[in-house]
């Protein structure tokens, strides 16, 4: 079996770190116009980032 050529990879995209888990997450098209104000990488760690915000 033959390397058919290079698979589709992410070019350099920005990153952020996750307020939450501390995990690295790259950009996605859909925070295309609101990159500036996502602060978590996922759903979940959305919840518990405002569970742990409203608790203080």
């Amino acid at each position: 079996m033959s390397d058919a050529g290079p698979r589709h990879r992410k070019p350099n995209l920005p990153q952020k770190t996750c307020l939450t888990c501390g995990r690295p997450f790259a950009w996605r098209k859909k925070w295309r116009r609101d990159w500036d104000n996502v602060k978590t990488c996922s759903d979940r760690c959305r919840t518990a980032w405002r569970r742990l915000a409203r608790r203080d």
